[in-house]
């Protein structure tokens, strides 16, 4: 069973900003993109380095070890050395919260 949390409010989430959160044993990143919001796993599969110190490109997210971009719509990694996608999930937003399922 998947359930929805509040991950943030809207007005932490500005355009090309990321914010990271934890919710259990999850370690999740928010990014917004063109207006877009994007939620995935915060750890690279590449190397464990922590995302949210990377930056955001117009191809998507950029891991600050090794370079490995990921595509924010299915977590697929567009260059080497990342092999493996990130876990992506389902956004939205109610009442000026962004929501994620998980």
């Amino acid at each position: 069973m998947t359930d929805w949390i509040k991950a943030c409010s809207t007005d932490n989430l500005g355009q090309g900003e990321m914010f990271s959160f934890d919710h259990n044993e999850k370690k999740l990143l928010l990014t917004n993109m063109n207006g877009k919001i994007f939620a995935t796993d915060r750890t690279c599969t590449h190397a464990d380095a922590d995302l949210s110190t990377g930056f955001l490109t117009e191809n998507g997210l950029t891991c600050p070890l090794h370079l490995s971009v990921f595509n924010m719509d299915d977590g697929k990694p567009q260059n080497p050395p990342a092999e493996n996608s990130l876990q992506t999930y389902r956004t939205k937003i109610q009442d000026n919260n962004i929501l994620i399922e998980v």
